[in-house]
């Protein structure tokens, strides 16, 4: 390796002060620079997931039924790994669901009016037996 030479690191380089003729006005319009590039690829990247993930009617729907899962014991709490049951919130969200489902009767595609009775018939059932646990 030449000490003349700069070394280039993951987002940053280190130049031999010995041997360099930069300014230091210079060396920070160009860490502004590269800063400024940084940014601009992260808001890019950014994006991009945003396109790759969209919400619809049916992602929004499983959101809330997975919520439900978890308050019913089906699913850990990630944080702690524990099983909790918590029944209010099931019902809550049962109650979500089937008011979702009259305020969009008619305007639901096929698929998506099957997805909701479907999801809640699952949790209606699954909550009548955990009461009777």
């Amino acid at each position: 390796m030449n000490p003349k030479e700069p070394v280039e690191g993951e987002g940053f380089v280190i130049k031999d002060k010995r041997s360099s003729q930069i300014s230091e006005d210079d060396a920070n319009s160009k860490d502004h620079q590269e800063t400024k590039s940084q940014e601009e690829q992260n808001e890019s990247s950014n994006e991009k997931e945003n396109e790759s993930f969209q919400i619809d009617f049916s992602t929004f729907i499983m959101s809330l039924t997975s919520s439900a899962f978890y308050h019913l014991g089906d699913m850990p709490d990630p944080s702690t790994g524990k099983k909790e049951v918590n029944l209010p919130a099931v019902q809550q969200t049962i109650d979500m669901l089937i008011m979702l489902r009259e305020k969009t009767k008619g305007n639901l595609k096929e698929d998506e009016e099957k997805l909701v009775e479907q999801l809640i018939y699952e949790l209606q059932v699954k909550y009548v037996s955990k009461t009777k646990e």
